[in-house]
């Protein structure tokens, strides 16, 4: 497991291109046959993939959490963005299609990951917030997700939300997550931008092309700043930042949630007018 320390609201403001990618962005995920964790200080989020070729892989503990096994006091939530796996919890195992979502609850001792077909693996993309309770572990598949439909074609943002931890869906403790497709023709996921002091969230964009990028916006709303990211990149969005982004074609991109609340919609909208 790799550290990563976030810069803060001032230092951010005087870095250059690489030492806000250096802070803000997590480039390394869904590497063959390997799990790749990344423990932030924002909240102590904890951001990782796993990808299992061959054999299955467990998901262990690590010196940074102190705990005798990964959920002793956390949960986890984990999209397949691959093809077809599974996860095997505590003796029970559960099977994930493309974009189907599984989530694990504090107190969950064995978890291992497997792909369908070592030649067609599964990438499952995992997100993890510390937590005060037990909830079940549940599957939710991508039809089983409350979908929101937003945006319209002449402003080139349409497109479809899936929320699949959240109140009413799965229960949870911090975690709210779920991923946002883009139709085509579409490139902005959200404008304008909103913050949310209350919590911070992590933005995976993935469906991409190899030459296809998605320009990241990021910062406060009257010092943003860009970054560049390509297929199965994460950035980091602390508390104050904006998030959005625009593509070079159509995407999709999972969002994830921890802080003080779970209501999808607690957001502080930035008027056009504000940013700069």
């Amino acid at each position: 497991m790799q550290t990563k320390y976030v810069a803060d609201r001032n230092r951010y403001k005087r870095m250059t291109t690489e030492e806000l990618r250096a802070s803000y962005l997590i480039e390394n995920l869904f590497e063959a046959g390997s799990i790749q964790l990344y423990y932030v200080d924002v909240d102590r989020t904890i951001v990782g993939s796993v990808v299992p070729v061959g054999k299955k892989l467990k998901l262990a503990s690590a010196k940074e959490l102190a705990a005798d096994y990964f959920a002793q006091r956390r949960e986890i939530g984990v999209i397949n963005i691959g093809d077809n796996g599974m996860i095997t919890v505590d003796g029970t195992q559960f099977r994930l299609g493309n974009k189907d979502c599984l989530y694990i609850g504090r107190g969950s001792r064995e978890i291992g990951f497997e792909s369908a077909d070592p030649a067609a693996p599964a990438k499952f993309y995992l997100m993890s917030y510390p937590a005060h309770q037990a909830y079940p572990v549940k599957l939710i598949t991508k039809a089983d997700a409350h979908k929101v439909d937003l945006g319209s074609g002449p402003e080139a943002n349409r497109r479809t939300i899936y929320q699949m931890i959240r109140p009413g869906v799965a229960e949870s403790c911090q975690i709210v997550m779920g991923f946002t497709e883009l139709a085509e023709g579409s490139i902005w996921n959200t404008m304008p931008p909103h913050t949310h002091e209350r919590r911070s969230e992590v933005y995976l964009y993935f469906d991409l092309p190899e030459n296809a990028r998605v320009f990241h916006f990021m910062g406060e709303p009257k010092e943003t700043r860009s970054l560049v990211m390509k297929n199965g990149q994460a950035v980091i969005s602390p508390s104050w930042s904006i998030h959005a982004g625009a593509g070079t074609g159509n995407y999709t991109f999972i969002w994830c949630m921890g802080g003080e609340n779970q209501e999808f919609t607690d957001m502080d909208f930035v008027e056009m007018g504000e940013l700069r």
